[in-house]
């Protein structure tokens, strides 16, 4: 709890909100938030790596088989959206799924618990953020990312002169007084897309880590309350209302990273697809 820290709330909320950085400025490098992505991502790769030699001609094991049922989840989604060879945007799709429910599965974590491993370790009000996806650079980051396989998409399908004719060309037309207006439109559109898709992740995930870290002040209350009723009181609120986020909260870690892996896929799709 906060009050074992000589704490207030407000301190609380900006030291569970304060992320392990090195650097100063533009070339800040949050450290949990890189240290907790690569470790999931080996995690998830790992898991995945295991179901794959696991894989047999008999009868799968129920963690095969679990696995198996999301790859065909994943690839039934893909396969909705893009008719072409999606074999590699399949592979994309599950790489992002899955490393995003990990991470986003870390803000299910009780929140005192890097802070309590830390004390133990005697690191004393150490900084470390668990959820990567809370963290604006990371979420950014991978859209970034998805944003050069939509170029490289693009440019695949069209060429490097298709490409480039397609955005002095649309939407209004090939007119050269046309071509300013349709290059900044289709910058707008293109620098839209990997804004989008970061900022919905995170505002999400912030959201949420913030709404746990609220709760857990009501158990600050109950500690400092003078009554047995009200303290009590404090504490069952708690508890109840940690229970029934939590239990909401699976729903948002699920559904954010179904919606960050589909949208990829239409991007490239459309990317693909477009005149």
């Amino acid at each position: 709890m906060a009050s074992e820290h000589g704490q207030s709330p407000t301190e609380y909320i900006v030291h569970h909100m304060t992320h392990n950085s090195v650097g100063t400025g533009f070339w800040t490098w949050h450290v949990d938030t890189l240290l907790m992505s690569a470790l999931l991502a080996f995690l998830v790769g790992f898991v995945l790596w295991r179901a794959a030699r696991g894989a047999t001609e008999g009868v799968p094991s129920k963690f095969v088989s679990f696995v198996e049922l999301i790859l065909d989840f994943v690839d039934t989604q893909v396969g909705e959206i893009y008719h072409g060879d999606r074999r590699f945007l399949t592979g994309l799709a599950l790489t992002l799924f899955t490393w995003i429910v990990a991470m986003n599965t870390m803000d299910l974590l009780p929140l005192d618990l890097p802070n309590n491993i830390s004390t133990a370790l005697g690191y004393h009000h150490a900084f470390w953020r668990v959820l990567p996806t809370a963290d604006l650079n990371g979420t950014i980051a991978m859209a970034i990312v998805v944003l050069v396989l939509v170029v490289s998409a693009a440019i695949r399908a069209k060429g490097i002169g298709g490409y480039a004719h397609e955005w002095i060309a649309a939407p209004f037309g090939a007119h050269p007084l046309l071509w300013i207006p349709n290059l900044v439109l289709n910058l707008v559109e293109l620098l839209a897309k990997p804004v989008s898709l970061g900022m919905r992740l995170f505002g999400n995930m912030f959201a949420g880590e913030l709404l746990f870290m609220l709760i857990a002040l009501l158990g600050m209350a109950a500690s400092s309350a003078t009554g047995v009723l009200s303290g009590g009181a404090f504490f069952i609120g708690q508890v109840a209302m940690g229970a029934v986020w939590a239990i909401f909260h699976i729903l948002i870690v699920l559904l954010q990273a179904y919606i960050f892996m589909v949208l990829p896929i239409v991007y490239i799709s459309m990317a693909e697809e477009h005149h």
